[in-house]
């Protein structure tokens, strides 16, 4: 991707009103914040299918083309009313679902499951391994963005059996035997211990975390991750070796 030195500014420029919080190690005073206006709820579910697979980490979901993409690294606890934030109509996300579907980038999501150790209960746990099963049915994306725009309460254990079958029969053709005995037994369990594991190996400062190439978004430009105009440009930035990058205004 060209780099731009004004595009850099402007996201230098922009930060100042973009602030992100997120949940988590240094964030999680934050965590209450919420999940943004009322109106705020992902409606990238209906887009074009995308390709979905497993990574060879057993951990990683990749959405999108692998071929010559910059690869950029999400990290969401699916009970983090700020990732439901990020996931929202008028942030992110939905700029990085049309980059995706360009072929310009390719989206590979861990999914963490650490509020359950602070909230209590085990709903990011259980709605961990629902994706993992809906990923079986190439329905990983989909199924990602219902449960979003539903979000249970944060402090609220939501994500039972009963809620994420009955959120699944929102996407077309995932129900199934197969499926609903995979929500029900857990059947993904090592799935979602291997991907707890694995965020917290990444070290982000809390969710939604980003990464591009796997390097982190620096925290001085994470704030542009949820700004669809600087989505892009934020990525960019990130893609660059830190020290070629120039200082931002």
């Amino acid at each position: 991707m060209q780099f731009r030195q004004a595009a850099v500014s402007a996201v230098g420029l922009a930060l100042a009103a973009v602030l992100a919080t997120g949940c988590g190690r240094a964030a999680e005073a934050d965590s209450d914040e919420g999940s943004g206006p009322a109106d705020n709820t992902a409606t990238h579910a209906k887009t074009t299918e995308l390709a979905e697979r497993l990574g060879a980490d057993r951990t990683t979901i990749i959405v999108g083309s692998v071929d010559d993409t910059v690869a950029v690294q999400v990290y969401e606890d699916m009970r983090c009313p700020v990732c439901k934030e990020f996931e929202g109509a008028k942030s992110g996300a939905p700029a990085l679902r049309e980059l995706t579907q360009a072929g310009i980038f390719r989206t590979e999501y861990t999914l963490a499951s650490f509020l359950d150790d602070g909230l209590g209960g085990a709903g990011s746990k259980r709605a961990a391994n629902a994706l993992r099963a809906a990923l079986e049915k190439k329905k990983f994306t989909q199924y990602h963005d219902v449960l979003f725009a539903h979000q249970p309460e944060e402090s609220v254990d939501g994500y039972t059996d009963e809620f994420l079958l009955r959120m699944a029969s929102l996407v077309p053709g995932l129900r199934g035997a197969d499926f609903d005995s995979a929500v029900r037994t857990m059947e993904y369990r090592g799935f979602v211990t291997a991907s707890e594991k694995a965020y917290e190996k990444a070290k982000t400062s809390g969710t939604p975390g980003f990464g591009v190439n796997g390097r982190l978004v620096p925290d001085t430009v994470r704030g542009a991750m949820f700004d669809p105009k600087l989505l892009a440009t934020a990525v960019e930035y990130t893609a660059m070796p830190p020290s070629s990058r120039p200082k931002l205004s």
